[in-house]
């Protein structure tokens, strides 16, 4: 009866995309390649199970919320374009990036100079400042959440995933004491549970710029426990030196100045854009080297790759074993809903993003049926990043990356 005085309230109206290919997959959702039935432009579409995410809802309604107030203001924040959900099913329709994961990307390249890595490490930091200057916290800053627009060279890096990100406002940010993100790049006042804020992003910017540098994190340990204390101690170096001797000292300073254990010290972000790294002077030769660093990431990058790929497999085996399960998406977010302060009482923090979705009978299958209702009309943004794409710049994308795959192969049994 309830959905019969719904649907008299609201005309149902047909589902405006048509899913395609799986992008990705997760715990509790599926990313599909969709196309605006109307427009005929192609979108990446994150489809999440109800059923399955039941009792994280918050993490979802609060991706939302947070993508709808910044990410038509960045060019290196994934756009949202819609979202809307059906019986089983709430969809996020967002830009379609087919440019790759960050270090797949840099792992493709002929070559990959310091400069390169401060490149990047800029583009992160002008979008995490833009975050911060809306009183927004990402918290899962890594490799793996940063994602290029489209496979040219020129193409916008992008900050995805913002599903553990906090609103807040400036006097309440300390007052965040969920443990969540994933281990090798969280900060030490994120473990102690001491309070955390905009700071934490900036360790995890430090994390990634040692990453770019290298191929291997600064607290890469045998275990979570090991990889807790180096982070709680900073217990990091750059070495072995065969690996750092290429390095700038200026590179290293700005490594150090965001991986300090008190979070009061550490740069902001409009602090580290103004570093020398990031922001060197007219010559360049005082504050980079001009070796190129490729062989060096590449081979560890991709040791690391395997010998943690066989770690998480054990991890796995073993979790089976003892009846276990899963954590999200293999980052170890323990508990990882939101929190205020209300007095002396930590209680969960409100959420201002649409209301939470019905009970889902059981878990959908297909792509949205007729009857989804859409929540609002498609929101374009105004600087043309999230207009879609054509079929036939699809293809072309499709196609640069394999040739791009295909030469990676080639020099590979090359240099054998």
């Amino acid at each position: 009866m309830a959905s019969q005085s719904t649907s008299s309230q609201r005309p149902v109206e047909p589902c405006r995309y048509k899913t395609g290919k799986t992008l990705g997959a997760g715990s509790y959702s599926v990313v599909k390649e969709c196309v605006h039935i109307d427009t005929a432009r192609y979108y990446a579409a994150k489809v999440i199970n109800k059923r399955l995410m039941a009792g994280r809802e918050h993490m979802v309604r609060n991706e939302i919320a947070v993508l709808r107030r910044v990410s038509v203001g960045h060019q290196n924040i994934l756009t949202l374009v819609d979202y809307f959900e059906t019986q089983n099913n709430l969809y996020l329709v967002t830009d379609l990036a087919l440019g790759g994961e960050l270090f797949d990307r840099i792992c493709r390249k002929g070559s990959y100079f310091e400069s390169d890595a401060a490149d990047l490490v800029r583009a992160v930091l002008s979008a995490v400042a833009y975050l911060h200057d809306h009183d927004i916290v990402h918290r899962d800053l890594k490799p793996e959440n940063l994602l290029f627009r489209t496979p040219e060279d020129n193409a916008d890096l992008l900050i995805a995933d913002f599903g553990l990100s906090r609103i807040m406002d400036e006097e309440q940010f300390h007052v965040l004491t969920t443990t969540c993100g994933t281990p090798g790049y969280m900060a030490p006042e994120i473990f102690k549970k001491s309070g955390h804020g905009k700071p934490v992003d900036i360790w995890a910017i430090g994390v990634i710029t040692y990453f770019l540098l290298c191929g291997y994190t600064p607290f890469d340990r045998d275990s979570n426990l090991e990889e807790m204390q180096a982070i709680l101690a900073a217990d990091y170096s750059f070495t072995p030196l065969e690996y750092w001797r290429g390095v700038s000292q200026e590179a290293r300073n700005f490594i150090n100045r965001c991986l300090a254990t008190d979070p009061q010290v550490r740069m902001t972000a409009h602090q580290a854009l103004q570093h020398p790294w990031v922001n060197p002077p007219h010559d360049t030769t005082q504050t980079r080297t001009n070796e190129d660093l490729l062989p060096t990431v590449r081979k560890n990058f991709n040791a690391r790759r395997v010998l943690h790929r066989a770690i998480d497999t054990v991890r796995a085996i073993n979790k089976l074993r003892e009846g276990g399960g899963f954590m999200m998406d293999g980052a170890l977010s323990i508990d990882p809903k939101p929190e205020r302060v209300n007095g002396d009482e930590v209680v969960e923090e409100e959420h201002h993003a649409p209301p939470a979705p019905a009970e889902a009978a059981a878990q959908e299958n297909n792509p949205p049926p007729a009857a989804a209702a859409p929540a609002r009309p498609i929101q374009m943004d105004s600087r043309g990043n999230a207009r879609g794409q054509t079929e036939e710049q699809i293809r072309e994308q499709e196609r640069k990356v394999k040739e791009m795959v295909t030469g990676l192969w080639s020099r590979g049994r090359h240099a054998k």
